[in-house]
């Protein structure tokens, strides 16, 4: 009895460990795709981030439905927009302390839309970072981002 106890404890904590560090932010708010994109644009620049580009995903895929058939679009997306950006202190900071983490930078999210809700999605740079000496760096960039998509997706 106690061991199971042990163990049901020792799994429980686990998957907490596991939910309270995923991999990928994600917010959603009911909007439309380019209201999202134009949102989370100016919460970027509000959030001192430069915005490179926009790349319209779902157009471009569009443009290769009929080669991928049956596989086109399997979740029912109404569409995807990527957001390229970033921030030359922070890519500073990180050359300094980690160049090989400078493959994060220029950082990017991802805006999907279904059924009239837009979700913003941002790999957290921290995940990749774990022990390096750009890590104190890069929670300072992903804590910015994630308060500007907190703002954009409101």
């Amino acid at each position: 009895m106690k061991k199971t106890l042990l163990l049901a404890l020792g799994c429980l904590i686990s998957f907490s460990a596991h939910a309270a560090t995923t991999t990928v932010y994600e917010k959603s708010a009911k909007m439309s795709l380019p209201d999202a994109v134009a949102h989370m644009e100016s919460a970027l620049k509000s959030h001192k981030f430069h915005v490179v580009t926009e790349i319209p995903i779902s157009k471009m895929l569009a443009k290769h439905k009929a080669e991928m058939g049956a596989k086109y679009n399997l979740n029912h997306l109404d569409g995807i927009t990527g957001i390229v950006f970033c921030n030359g202190g922070i890519a500073n900071g990180v050359s300094n302390k980690d160049p090989e983490l400078l493959a994060a930078c220029p950082l990017h999210l991802t805006i999907i839309e279904k059924d009239g809700m837009a979700t913003a999605l941002f790999v957290r740079p921290t995940v990749t970072a774990k022990g390096s000496a750009a890590e104190p760096v890069l929670a300072k960039l992903e804590h910015m981002v994630t308060a500007a998509i907190d703002a954009g997706m409101h």
